[in-house]
């Protein structure tokens, strides 16, 4: 296949296109598929799996023991560098009534419009770090989101599939 754009230029396109009109394209996508065979949609389940290599990739270079934030920083330049579209700290508003509510509640990352990502450094994941993403999720009308605690000595142990019975 002729290359038509550079690596980066690519990757630029790619994020412009996702948040010009909105769809879920990735970088992989539009190289080998875009062209090819029109327009592909990564499933939820393709995002996490790539979503969960780039945590790894980022606890193995920094270990436990950082602040939530520290992870957040280097999970999103490692999810936005491969083309992926990912927003940060994504608002999240509370409809009651009718009536739009700015409540201040904040999705940690938003991976491709689809993936809630609530990111922790804390000793455990409790109950409540799961009932909140739910409620993220519900609100946002999300069907899969990961809880990742970046806290432990295998990361593998510190993730949480979440998944929203929306029916």
């Amino acid at each position: 296949m002729p290359a038509f754009f550079s690596l980066s230029e690519t990757n630029y396109a790619v994020t412009f296109y996702n948040q010009l009109f909105g769809f879920s394209l990735s970088l992989h996508h539009t190289v080998f598929g875009f062209a090819d065979y029109g327009y592909e949609v990564m499933t939820e389940n393709e995002i996490s799996n790539k979503v969960i290599g780039f945590a790894i990739n980022v606890h193995s270079a920094l270990g436990p023991g950082l602040l939530e934030s520290a992870y957040k920083e280097c999970l999103y330049y490692k999810i936005s560098s491969s083309g992926l579209f990912v927003e940060k700290e994504k608002p999240l508003p509370l409809i009651f009534e009718g009536v739009r509510m700015d409540c201040g509640y904040r999705i940690d990352l938003l991976v491709e419009r689809k993936l809630v990502l609530e990111l922790k450094s804390a000793q455990s994941i409790h109950d409540i770090h799961l009932a909140q993403t739910l409620t993220y999720m519900k609100l946002g009308n999300f069907k899969l989101g990961l809880i990742i605690n970046f806290n432990v000595l295998k990361l593998k142990n510190g993730i949480k599939r979440v998944i929203n019975d929306r029916d």
